[in-house]
């Protein structure tokens, strides 16, 4: 898990490039990447602590969902701070606390 922290600040953190269009592009794919690489974090996370309490757990997640945030747009590097991405980002983190949750009831 902290070697994905580790990616994930860096990807989230590293200066913004131009889009570039692809055919898999469409309006909104900032939105499901949020939602995608939060819903492992939060798999990862609960599978390295799997006795913290939900609130902590929820906690800590949002708290670095908008630290990321912040600096995106205190680091001026062409990133800017997104209240829908703080939505994604949460949406993502709770996604990944109920597969995991599923994951262990089922498998374990």
């Amino acid at each position: 898990m902290p070697i994905y922290w580790a990616f994930l600040t860096f990807m989230l953190l590293k200066p913004g490039v131009e889009n570039k269009e692809y055919i898999f592009m469409f309006n909104g794919i900032d939105k499901v990447m949020h939602v995608s690489i939060f819903t492992m974090l939060g798999f990862l996370f609960m599978a390295a602590l799997p006795k913290i309490k939900f609130s902590y757990f929820f906690q800590i997640i949002l708290i670095y969902a908008f630290l990321t945030e912040i600096l995106q747009e205190e680091m001026h590097m062409g990133r800017s701070m997104e209240s829908l991405d703080i939505v994604a980002d949460a949406i993502g983190c709770l996604l990944g606390y109920y597969i995991y949750k599923v994951f262990v009831k089922r498998f374990f």
